[in-house]
């Protein structure tokens, strides 16, 4: 079932969803069954997956030379949708990168996911490899979101890379997109940001998570300011509680978020990493109950893999 048909039928009710990352290569899935099964209790309709680009190694040789090599840390993006629809019966969202694949690999991923049954991805650009200075796509891949998405919309139209016959299948794929609260960092300024989100909700984004926060009011700005841009769409809150005292800078500096001088002075005055994941949990909780009087559609929570902290607060929610 499609995202939006999950909100749709929900009737106003607010629903539970997050996100997982992939396992390190040569690791069991069964670090991401532990993953799930404490939040099976509050019925997410859908779980995210994220996908990873390629990174690089530099191999030294006997001559001492280096080659670099190309490796994926966390593969395997659209076998564990596969396996975790399989095995809790809930619908998928694989991440859909531009960084890292080919328009013909994306395609053929597309392909596959449609082979499977899932009916959603959320297409987001990516981040740069780790030593270059700025996103730089792989030789014949997107550049930008837009493009990527442009892909999926004409798959859903029968159009492919190297077929445009009518008699093609179409795929039928509800596509998401990412939003920035607080603005993507390289947006020259918020009205920039909002006209290239308008753009993809008009090719046709069906629903937009947003960067994860922890000032509700940067998201109410940024909904109300999407509404008057014409932006309709379901607007997911991406959430995730603090977890230790590294976090307040680690996370701004890396997301390019503001972290509230309340939580930090309530952090500051911890005196141990318990109390400052206490302190974070409890925040993200009431950041919760005052989303879910806004109306928001889902609560969608960046886990990391691990579950326990959102147990917590859901627990306390729902």
């Amino acid at each position: 079932m499609k995202i939006t048909e999950h909100i749709a039928n929900a009737n106003g009710k607010t629903l539970f969803s997050f996100e997982l990352i992939p396992p390190l290569k040569g690791q069991s899935i069964q670090g991401i069954y532990d993953a799930i099964d404490p939040l099976m209790e509050f019925k997410p309709p859908f779980i995210d997956v994220t996908s990873l680009r390629e990174d690089y190694i530099y191999k030294e040789h006997d001559n001492g030379l280096l080659e670099k090599l190309s490796y994926r840390k966390r593969p395997g993006t659209i076998a564990i949708c596969a396996a975790i629809m399989n095995k809790y019966h809930v619908d998928t969202v694989p991440h859909l990168l531009c960084g890292g694949f080919t328009k013909d690999e994306t395609e053929n991923g597309l392909f596959d996911l449609q082979f499977l049954g899932i009916e959603n991805v959320l297409v987001l650009r990516g981040d740069a490899r780790r030593g270059d200075a700025s996103f730089v796509p792989n030789p014949n891949g997107h550049n930008y979101a837009t493009d990527l998405l442009q892909q999926v919309v004409n798959m859903n139209n029968g159009i492919y890379l190297h077929d445009h016959s009518e008699e093609n299948l179409k795929t039928n794929f509800c596509a998401g997109v990412a939003g920035y609260p607080e603005k993507h960092f390289e947006a020259p300024n918020m009205k920039t940001d909002f006209k290239y989100l308008k753009q993809k909700v008009d090719m046709g984004a069906g629903f937009i998570v947003t960067q994860m926060f922890f000032d509700n009011r940067k998201y109410f700005d940024f909904v109300n300011n999407c509404r008057a841009n014409g932006i309709n769409v379901p607007i997911i809150p991406g959430l995730k509680p603090l977890a230790n005292s590294k976090q307040l800078v680690g996370l701004s500096k890396t997301f390019h978020i503001d972290m509230p001088e309340d939580l930090c002075d309530a952090v500051h005055g911890c005196k141990s990493e318990k109390e400052v994941k206490d302190v974070g949990i409890e925040w993200t909780i009431n950041q919760c109950k005052e989303l879910i009087k806004f109306g928001v559609p889902v609560l969608h929570f960046y886990t990391m893999s691990n579950a326990g902290p959102t147990k917590r607060i859901a627990e306390a929610i729902f």
